[in-house]
C-alpha cells in the first residue's frame, strides 16, 4: 500500500515513534503524545494507527522479551522506516509552504 499523506492521528503517532526511537511501544507512543501534544488518546487507537503505518510499510515491529515482575512478557516496538523519515519530511515541507505568510492573517482573523 503506498502511502502518499498522512491523517494528523498517523502524523503525531508516527512523530512520536521516531522521537522514542529504541522505546517505541504502544503504551510509550501514548505517553509521549499526552506529554508532547497535550491530548488524551486510547492505547487501543495507536495500536491501530500504528497497524496502518506498518501496512503502510511506513514502520516496522519487533517482539522482544521484557522482565516484568512476576515472569517475562512480550513487548512490540516499532520503528520507523526510510519511507516513513521522507513522507514525514516531505509533509513538514509541505505544512512549512502553506504556514508562510499566514501569521498576519491570523492576527485579524478574530
Amino acid at each position: 500500500m503506498a502511502k502518499q499523506s498522512l491523517g494528523e492521528f498517523e502524523h503525531q503517532v508516527l512523530l512520536a515513534a521516531l522521537r522514542l526511537g529504541d522505546e517505541a511501544y504502544s503504551a510509550a507512543i501514548v505517553t509521549e503524545l499526552e506529554t508532547q501534544a497535550g491530548r488524551e488518546v486510547a492505547t487501543a487507537a495507536v495500536y491501530v494507527a500504528l497497524r496502518r503505518l506498518e501496512e503502510a510499510g511506513l514502520v516496522t515491529s519487533s517482539i522482544s522479551e521484557q522482565e516484568a515482575p512476576g515472569g517475562r512478557r512480550e513487548r512490540r516496538y516499532f520503528r520507523v522506516t526510510d519511507r516513513g523519515v521522507d513522507l514525514l519530511r516531505a509533509s513538514r515541507e509541505q505544512l512549512l509552504r502553506l504556514w508562510k505568510g499566514i501569521e498576519p492573517l491570523l492576527r485579524g482573523a478574530r
